[in-house]
Order: C-alpha cells, then sequence, then structure tokens
C-alpha cells in the first residue's frame, strides 16, 4: 500500500541516517547518508526531506547525531539552532528538536548520546503510528462520500502538494485516508494539484499514488476551482505546515485559493494533520512565518530528458519573481480537521477540546 519502503533510517552503528532523497524523484530512487547534524540540516533545507512530519522527524536524528559527536551543552544548543533556522513555517521542526533538547538537558553528559538516539527512535515510530491513526479517523468521510455516489462511480478527492507517505514516514496525512479507503475497495480517484513551482504533487504524489496503484490524475494549479464548479470533487484533502490556536491553517502555497473554490461550490474542504502541528502559542494565522524560497524555482523549472536532469528557463532574462512558500487558510473555509485523535471542526473550542487541554 505504501509507495516507498521508507523515507528515512539510522544505521545501526550510528554512523548516520539514511534518507530517501526526493530532490531525485520521481525519475531516480536514490538513497543519501547523513552523517551529521551538518548534513542534516542542509538536507532540510534542500528538502532533500520534505513535509512537516518528516521534517521533524529528521530533526530529532540531527540532535542525536550532534551528540553522538559531542554531548556538551553548547553543541546542543548549537545544533538545535543550526536545525530550527532552515524552514522557519513547518512548526513539527521545532517541536521535535524541543522535544529531544527538553528530554537530554537535564541529563549527565555521558547519557545524552543514547537517549537521544532512543528519543530519535520513538519518534520515527510514532510519525508512523499517527498517520495510520489520521486514516482510520479520515476514512469515514470517503466512506460516506463514496455511499452518496452511483454505483461504481469513484469518490473524486482533490490534494494539493504532497501530504503523503514522502512527507512522512508511513501512510503520510491527507493520503492515509486515501490509502485505507482504496485497501478496503472504495473506489477513489485523486486530482492531483502539480503544485508550482516545486511540483510536489506532479513529482511526488503522483509517483506515490502509481506506486499504490490508485487511479489519480494531474491537472495545473489553477485547474481545481473549475473542477468544482462541474461537480467533479467530492472532497478535498490536504495537510498542514502549522495550526495556529484559532483554527488557521498554513500549507502550501496556493491551499488558500483551494479552500476558497470549496467554499464557494459547497466542496468540503479537510485538512489533516497531527497535533504536533497546532501551534497554540499563535493566536491566529497572521502570526505564522511565512518562507520566502528562491526566486529561481519560479523563474525556471525542473525536468528530465535523455536520462538527465534538465533547468529550463521559463521567463525572460532580468525578470523579478517572488516565491513565496506558503500561505494561510482562515479558519472559516475549513470544513474541519482529521488528526490522530479524531477530528474536530476549525474552531479554537473543539481544537481545545481535541488536545483536552485549556490555552
Amino acid at each position: 500500500m505504501l509507495a516507498a519502503p521508507w523515507t528515512i533510517r539510522s544505521l545501526p552503528d550510528r554512523s548516520g541516517i539514511e534518507i530517501l532523497d526526493q530532490t531525485r524523484l520521481p525519475h531516480e530512487v536514490v538513497t543519501v547518508l547523513l552523517p551529521n547534524a551538518s548534513a542534516v540540516a542542509a538536507g532540510i533545507r534542500t528538502m532533500q526531506v520534505r513535509g512537516a512530519p518528516l521534517i521533524g522527524v529528521t530533526a530529532a536524528w540531527g540532535i542525536a547525531l550532534a551528540l553522538r559527536d559531542d554531548p556538551s551543552d553548547a553543541a546542543l544548543d548549537q545544533a538545535a539552532a543550526l536545525l530550527r533556522a532552515q524552514r522557519p513555517t513547518a512548526v513539527n521542526l521545532g517541536w521535535a528538536i524541543d522535544r529531544v533538547v527538553t528530554a537530554v538537558r537535564p541529563l549527565d553528559v555521558e547519557q545524552r548520546a543514547d537517549a537521544a538516539w532512543n528519543l530519535a527512535v520513538a519518534i520515527t515510530a510514532e510519525d508512523g503510528a499517527t498517520n495510520e491513526a489520521i486514516g482510520r479517523h479520515g476514512v469515514a468521510l470517503i466512506e460516506a462520500a463514496a455511499a452518496r455516489k452511483p454505483d461504481g462511480e469513484p469518490v473524486h478527492i482533490l490534494t494539493h502538494c504532497n501530504a503523503g507517505v514522502l512527507a512522512c514516514t508511513a501512510w503520510g496525512t491527507a493520503t492515509a485516508p486515501i490509502y485505507r479507503a482504496h485497501a478496503a475497495g472504495i473506489a477513489v480517484h485523486v486530482w492531483v494539484d502539480e503544485t508550482r513551482p516545486r511540483n510536489q504533487g506532479a513529482a511526488l504524489t503522483a509517483w506515490e499514488l502509481g506506486q499504490a496503484g490508485i487511479p489519480h490524475t494531474v491537472i495545473v494549479d489553477n485547474a481545481g476551482g473549475h473542477l468544482m464548479q462541474r461537480g467533479l470533487v467530492d472532497l478535498c484533502l490536504v495537510g498542514a505546515d502549522r495550526v495556529a490556536g484559532n483554527g488557521d491553517v498554513a500549507n502550501k502555497i496556493g491551499t488558500y485559493l483551494k479552500a476558497l473554490a470549496a467554499h464557494d461550490t459547497g466542496v468540503p474542504f479537510h485538512v489533516a494533520m497531527p497535533t504536533s502541528t497546532i501551534d497554540r502559542t499563535l493566536a491566529d494565522g497572521t502570526a505564522i512565518p511565512i518562507e520566502a524560497r528562491d526566486p529561481a524555482e519560479v523563474l525556471q523549472v525542473f525536468g528530465w530528458h535523455d536520462h538527465a536532469r534538465i533547468v529550463v528557463d521559463v521567463a525572460p532574462p532580468g525578470a523579478r519573481a517572488a516565491n513565496p512558500g506558503f500561505d494561510v487558510t482562515p479558519a472559516r473555509l475549513v470544513t474541519g480537521f482529521i488528526t490522530e485523535r479524531g477530528r474536530c471542526a476549525a474552531t479554537r473550542p473543539a481544537l481545545d477540546t481535541l488536545l483536552g487541554e485549556t490555552p
């Protein structure tokens, strides 16, 4: 069912971690060894590993590798600062770093390396279990949509960016309900937004779904609203990089426009994410930091020709580009959240109840 056997794994001798290099997909399946915290930071920055949950898992391993080499307070603080600086929007990065730092700082120096390594192992395993639970809670939405369809007609699901196995350690977030529905014999079809400028949908989500044998169609980003108007989308499922305390959602640039179109056409718009993606230190989405990425990603496209990766200019020489990596979808446009703890409305009281806490 899963498109990739693994996205990240540790080496038994603790010489490093291996990752599936996502910059080479879908045309090459290449693994890369990251031997230390600096290499882990570079892997996150260059998007060899990407997706909020996987970034967090990878950062936990980065701290573990740093303490393997030097368990001092200075090395711990240096590694945490280095890793935290790589991607500002995905809250799972800081969540995982803080979790490891908080656990190991009170320990004797000689105990830190083993403790950090064991915690990274646990965080990796937890991610897979969390996403499996997201799938269990979310599949009911697809089952309900299927019950309303004529016999044999698939449930049409639109997704944006890649919130699949490649963004996690297993199952994915937005794709977890899709994988579970497909395994249960429910006919599904996925509209895959290409997700410019890095084309995570066309390159990664389409690759995943193809590996899993799930019918899908790649579309340009601006086609989603048209399909919704024509009644060709039954529900939208997307992931999230950060959710503010009031339910505002930061996700890949273009998500807001999909939510607007879904709201206008009455298509349910659900966000799937682990509860670690909820940042209740932020009152609303206006405080979410938005990563500004390299303008070259907009001015050029990457492709594959004659067994080689090529870069093609799409804009005239001297053209300028802006490249915000994410946008914020207001909670009022979100039908609901799917988490490992269950589903809830996109409101502050509903999130408080889900988390069993008070702000």
